[in-house]
């Protein structure tokens, strides 16, 4: 059977294109969508890392400009968040030319401020414009802000 949807029930037709391709029905598959999926695989993955090295940055803000309310609780999830940076890298190698480019990591920073600057009460432009510090020494285990 070849006639579910992608637009009416994607989980369906993921598993008939994966029945499909199995059986080595190349002629029935949903080439266009197909490649769709594959290039979201992809930018699901940047989204993650994103997501986390966001989450990262915010707390590293908070760490530095809350120097009051540091404790184990902020430590814990900044060592977590490496820990989950480190992996997701280790994971897909291919995404560790995101930390080189300017603009994906200006947009990581702008989302870093905005959590920060949400959770502390501190205005967004009281934050640096620009991420700065080093990712290579951000991701360095014990290493935190002054």
């Amino acid at each position: 059977m070849n006639n579910t949807s992608y637009t009416t029930d994607v989980a369906a037709w993921s598993i008939e294109q994966a029945r499909l391709i199995r059986s080595g029905q190349f002629d029935k598959l949903d080439l266009e969508h197909i490649a769709e999926e594959i290039e979201d695989v992809g930018k699901s993955e940047q989204r993650e890392l994103a997501s986390r090295l966001a989450v990262l940055f915010a707390h590293l803000l908070k760490w530095e400009f809350q120097a009051d309310f540091r404790g184990s609780s902020w430590s814990a999830t900044i060592r977590e968040q490496k820990r989950q940076v480190i992996f997701h890298l280790d994971d897909v190698p291919s995404l560790r030319t995101k930390l080189d480019d300017a603009r994906w990591m200006e947009m990581v920073w702008g989302r870093a401020k905005t959590f920060a600057s949400k959770e502390t009460g501190i205005g967004f432009d009281k934050f640096p414009e620009s991420c700065p510090w080093a990712i290579a020494e951000v991701l360095e285990s014990a290493w935190l802000p002054a």
